[in-house]
């Protein structure tokens, strides 16, 4: 009989594979059911640290296995390379939040009035257990927000008080932010707040706002709020949420006005 040398294979690139795998699954399914509201925020950021968890033994496995196929000559080196590249890819959400989170200041509740913001009465009503409170900005995430954020500013525009209202609830109403009119101009001597609750792009982590619309008499101010519900950091996401929405309401009145 002729012997044949079979060369062994390295359990642990299969092992990487199929880790990277299930947490691949798993981070779109549970990433899927949040933001489409199938799964409430609590639980989905404990299968989001899980996922994590299991891409980085997914990824460290590969590596593992790489070591192996080098130093002692066993087969698997495709698996482990495909395990590493679905890890990575799994991996990139994290990589890029960490990022964000050195980038930008430790804030939840961002206004272009950080001494008078808008009010959230709705939101603070029914904010409860984990989520976050609607309270007064402090002093100090008011410097910290001047500093970082010096662009989030209100905004005066030369239009009545209806039509830059009518314009603000339409673009809500784009974004499905729920618009619900808190004050009438007629108890607040035309100042109206629209409250409203917005999700962020990837996951939809869910945020509350606030359009405040007043009449300086000369003209209309419009002040902005967002306020994370969940999370001791915001990533960013409140501020870059204000300016694009008060950009696109620039826009969008520049253009009623033939400007």
């Amino acid at each position: 009989m002729t012997a044949r040398l079979q060369q062994r294979q390295s359990s642990t690139g299969e092992w990487s594979f199929r880790l990277a795998s299930f947490a691949a699954i798993l981070l779109l399914a549970s990433g899927a059911g949040h933001r489409f509201g199938l799964l409430e925020t609590v639980p989905f950021c404990w299968l989001l640290g899980l996922a994590g968890v299991i891409g980085g033994l997914g990824l460290a496995g590969g590596f593992l296995a790489l070591v192996q196929v080098w130093e002692h000559g066993v087969t698997g080196a495709g698996r482990a390379t495909a395990g590493i590249f679905v890890a990575l890819c799994v991996l990139a959400p994290y990589g890029v939040s960490l990022a964000r989170l050195i980038e930008h200041p430790r804030l939840i509740d961002i206004s272009t009035d950080v001494s008078d913001p808008p009010a959230l009465d709705a939101a603070a009503a029914k904010r409860s257990g984990a989520m976050n409170r609607i309270a007064a900005i402090a002093p100090e995430a008011a410097a910290l927000q001047k500093e970082h954020y010096p662009e989030v500013t209100g905004r005066r525009y030369e239009h009545t008080v209806e039509s830059v209202l009518e314009t603000v609830r339409a673009m809500m109403t784009e974004r499905n932010w729920q618009p619900r009119q808190s004050v009438s101009p007629a108890l607040a001597g035309g100042e109206t707040t629209i409250e409203g609750e917005a999700r962020s792009f990837f996951l939809g982590f869910p945020a509350d706002v606030a359009v405040r619309i007043a009449d300086d008499g000369a003209a209309t101010y419009v002040d902005m709020r967002s306020a994370s519900r969940y999370a001791l950091h915001d990533l960013g996401d409140n501020a870059l949420r204000i300016n694009r929405f008060l950009d696109a309401l620039d826009q969008r009145l520049s253009g009623e006005s033939g400007v």
